[in-house]
C-alpha cells in the first residue's frame, strides 16, 4: 500500500511539473515515521539537474513559498476524499533546499532555547511559515524544561519559546 502512496506522490509531482513545461524527473523516497498513527511520510525529490538555475529559483521562490506552496498543494490534493489508511504525508524537495533549511531551523531552535534557559523571558521566533513553525515545535518538544506554542494570527503569527513553568 504504502509503495502505491509513494508513486501516487511522484506521479503526481511529474504531471505538474510538466504542466508548467519543467520536464524533469521527481524521485520518491521513504521518511521514518516516529509512530504508528502518523501517516506515513514520503520525501519527492525533484531533479534539478534538468532545470535552469532561474527555474530553480522560480520552484524554490522567495523563502521558499513557491515550494511550500507546491507542497502544500501536494498534500491537500493527494490526501482529499482519502480514507485515512490512503493519506500520507509528502515533503517536496529541490536542490538541497529542504535540508539546508531544516538545519537552520534546528539551529534557530536550539539558539532560542538557550536564550530562553539564559534569561527566563520568552522568546518569538517571527517570519516563519506554518509549516516551519510545526517543525520548530517538533524539535522542542523533546526538551523537558521548555514549551513552545504559536501566538497572534497570520501573517504576523509567531512561534514563542518559554520555560514550562511559565503561565501565559
Amino acid at each position: 500500500m504504502s509503495n502505491q502512496l509513494m508513486q501516487r506522490g511522484q506521479q503526481w509531482l511529474e504531471e505538474l511539473l510538466l504542466l508548467a513545461n519543467l520536464p524533469t524527473g521527481v524521485q520518491a523516497t521513504t521518511e521514518e515515521v516516529s509512530s504508528d498513527d502518523e501517516p506515513p511520510s514520503y520525501w519527492l525529490i525533484i531533479d534539478e539537474t534538468k532545470l535552469t538555475p532561474d527555474q530553480i529559483q522560480q520552484l524554490i521562490g522567495k523563502e521558499g513559498a513557491a515550494l511550500d506552496a507546491l507542497q502544500y498543494l501536494a498534500n491537500s490534493i493527494l490526501n482529499l476524499n482519502q480514507e485515512k489508511a490512503q493519506q500520507a504525508s509528502y515533503t517536496i524537495e529541490l536542490d538541497g533546499y529542504r535540508v539546508r533549511r531544516q538545519a537552520e531551523l534546528r539551529a534557530l531552535a536550539d539558539s532560542a532555547a538557550q536564550k530562553v534557559r539564559q534569561t527566563g523571558d520568552e522568546f518569538e521566533l517571527r517570519s516563519l511559515s506554518s509549516a516551519e513553525r510545526r517543525q520548530i515545535h517538533t524539535f522542542l518538544k523533546e526538551s523537558e524544561d521548555l514549551e513552545s506554542l504559536s501566538r497572534g494570527q497570520e501573517p504576523e503569527r509567531c512561534l514563542v519559546v518559554r520555560l514550562r513553568s511559565q503561565n501565559e
